[in-house]
């Protein structure tokens, strides 16, 4: 008897794979140098253990911004952001869990129009959630090789910016990844705009600073040319506020910490620290 077809999901990086009758051998994703394969070696679940055995945790991060996580934490600990939109809300970056509470929440908050995600390590169940929404998904055209599940919903953009509508716009930094992108949001209630980055601009502990690497798991940096390039990409478009991974946001002048933070970042690499 033929065995049924599933969409295996990474254990350590939460990616969701095309359906196979068995477990893939590998997982690219983890991989790659930027990311591991867990000290116990390659797992895999599914969409239906991780609605067994996980919830939503949903929370009002500012107004027309929500953020959606799950707990525990799963994966890499990735959070989704929903921005409210007069031209539709836009899903930035995405977690593996998708259950009942969550698509009740969404929808009451007006659904999904679109979907964008920083980089390869939340792609997660991108489709699940393109498919229950009825929304495309925007990705950068070089990170093709990453997407393990493909799918009609998956719209590649290439060049630098992607016009999402109503003062939303995804910027390609790269740095962590090649189109490793980030998104723009000009229409805040404040107006004085956000930048959401995952961790494309990684918000560090210290939340007066951003940190900029090309893996964060095994501590390898960016040359500091790649570092200036991508504070200058940000600096045209102005924003108070960053909301990155992990729960962690700058909530004053934040365009002003990632221009220190690129200052810092390269005055130590190219002139040296602790030596």
């Amino acid at each position: 008897m033929d065995r049924a077809l599933t969409h295996h999901i990474c254990v350590t990086c939460g990616t969701q794979f095309a359906a196979t009758p068995a477990e893939p051998e590998r997982c690219p994703i983890c991989e790659d140098e930027r990311q591991y394969v867990g000290v116990n070696g390659q797992r895999w679940t599914t969409l239906a253990t991780l609605r067994r055995d996980y919830r939503a945790d949903i929370a009002s991060l500012e107004p027309g911004l929500t953020s959606i996580g799950s707990t525990p934490s799963f994966g890499i600990g990735q959070r989704a952001l929903l921005v409210q939109s007069p031209d539709g809300n836009v899903l930035w970056d995405c977690i593996s869990l998708l259950d009942d509470q969550i698509i009740a929440a969404v929808r009451a908050l007006g659904g999904v129009s679109a979907i964008a995600i920083s980089h390869p390590h939340y792609y997660t169940t991108m489709v699940e959630w393109a498919r229950e929404f009825d929304a495309p998904i925007y990705l950068h055209a070089a990170e093709r090789e990453y997407v393990v599940r493909p799918d009609p919903a998956v719209r590649y953009w290439e060049g630098e910016t992607q016009s999402l509508g109503a003062g939303l716009t995804l910027l390609r930094l790269g740095g962590h990844y090649v189109g490793g992108q980030v998104l723009h949001w000009a229409g805040t209630a404040d107006g004085k705009g956000a930048l959401l980055t995952g961790d494309v601009l990684q918000v560090v502990s210290d939340r007066r600073w951003v940190s900029f690497m090309y893996s964060y798991p095994n501590l390898i940096p960016l040359p500091p040319a790649t570092v200036r390039r991508i504070a200058d990409a940000v600096a045209p478009y102005p924003f108070d506020r960053i909301h990155g991974a992990f729960g962690r946001s700058i909530l004053a002048d934040a365009s002003a910490a990632v221009e220190r933070s690129a200052q810092r970042y390269i005055a130590a690499v190219t002139k040296g620290l602790g030596t």
